[in-house]
């Protein structure tokens, strides 16, 4: 799973989670749809911004929502989930971005990939990818041929930037392909007014994505002597970060200009989550668009499952919480079995809750307790009528825009 849009579900309130998910979990069933089931690993947190900006421009219905069937990924447990034309356009576009990067990992024969044989059946893989996005974008409209120029014009402007380049030059084909990509969103929706803030919106949240992966690769590609456009431009980190935070702040104010039924999840995600990302990457405590304010964070930060209390440590209303329930205690031979079922089913991982195979005791799934969320409590000044508040050992953010 790759992508710079990781949030808490802390941090999405008032069933925002639930339909973050159900985006997350729509493009990986239009992958599978699109080229089957081994397509699925091409789903990506960033992916999702495309389904998420179609739906906060049209009129839920019931087209647009589906219940799927248990997952492991879920615990096991079924979900409402997006299908329709905004998830079928994110997973064309997801095909073609990582077939791009396997191409790329195969040019500069990373890890296994410089083995021939993998490298062969990895350009294989790349090829049907590529081939399957382009079916799915030609049915929903999209000519994903505007995102395999990108890619393949990304090779040649990499070989000419050298000492004193501009960054932005090298990321001038990510920038294009995103752009392409969010502006289409518009089309989908009817709302083609919509189309150019959302080109702009697009290009800046491409340039910051591929300059936090820079970032984020910077020391593994000294030590390797991989190609760095931030090395190869000699590009100060200071410099970087200045870029990171003006695209960021151009970001809002495209999506200003967007005419949304519903904004407040891709506000979320574009704007909050969006300056998480730039925080994460450059190891600062997230301060809303202040460069280095707050304490210092280590490099790998948890992913997008923390814990997510419903209420603070009262429970509603200051009422004591109900104790959790019990379930069946067990002997060391039958608790093994159990175990083994929830190791496979992906309830030890993402249950919340499960019940302790042995002692029937109510436990939490590892992801969610990798996060405390100590960081987003900060106050909000991103120019709309928002706050945010603790709430016992989580966080509630609360968007009216």
């Amino acid at each position: 799973m790759f992508g710079i849009i990781r949030p808490c579900r802390h941090r999405l309130p008032d069933g925002l989670a639930t339909e973050w998910l159900a985006h997350l979990c729509g493009l990986c069933l239009a992958l599978r749809g699109t080229h089957g089931q081994a397509a699925r690993v091409a789903t990506n947190y960033d992916g999702l911004l495309i389904s998420v900006l179609f739906d906060a421009q049209t009129e839920r219905s019931s087209a647009t929502r589906r219940t799927a069937g248990p997952c492991p990924l879920r615990a096991m447990r079924p979900a409402p989930v997006a299908r329709g034309e905004g998830a079928n356009l994110a997973a064309a576009v997801s095909l073609v971005l990582a077939s791009a990067k396997i191409r790329d990992h195969v040019l500069d024969g990373d890890g296994v990939l410089a083995r021939r044989s993998l490298a062969a059946a990895a350009r294989r893989v790349a090829r049907g990818w590529d081939a399957a996005g382009a079916r799915g974008g030609a049915a929903v409209g999209f000519d994903t041929a505007v995102l395999v120029e990108a890619v393949d014009r990304q090779q040649g402007i990499e070989g000419l930037a050298g000492p004193g380049a501009p960054l932005v030059a090298v990321t001038e084909p990510t920038e294009t392909a995103t752009g392409a990509a969010f502006a289409h969103t518009a089309l989908l929706a009817g709302r083609p007014g919509n189309a150019e803030p959302l080109a702009e919106a697009g290009r800046l949240f491409g340039r910051i994505a591929h300059l936090l992966d820079a970032v984020e690769d910077l020391t593994a590609d000294a030590a390797s002597g991989a190609w760095n456009p931030i090395t190869a431009t000699g590009t100060s980190l200071p410099e970087v970060r200045r870029l990171c935070d003006d695209a960021t702040h151009g970001v809002r104010l495209a999506l200003r200009d967007v005419e949304f039924t519903d904004r407040k999840l891709a506000h979320i995600l574009l704007d909050h989550e969006l300056r998480r990302a730039v925080d994460r990457a450059f190891g600062t405590a997230h301060g809303h668009g202040h460069a280095g304010h707050g304490a210092q964070v280590a490099h790998g930060a948890p992913g997008p499952y923390g814990p997510y209390p419903p209420f603070g440590p009262g429970g509603p209303g200051g009422a004591p919480p109900e104790p959790p329930r019990r379930g069946r205690r067990r002997g060391l031979i039958a608790g093994c079995g159990v175990w083994t079922g929830l190791f496979c089913t992906g309830q030890l991982c993402c249950g919340d809750p499960y019940f302790d195979p042995w002692d029937g005791e109510q436990r939490q799934g590892w992801c969610h307790k990798w996060d405390r969320c100590s960081d987003c409590c900060d106050a909000c000044d991103c120019g709309c009528n928002c706050s945010e508040s603790c709430c016992g050992d989580g966080c509630c953010c609360s968007c009216d825009c």
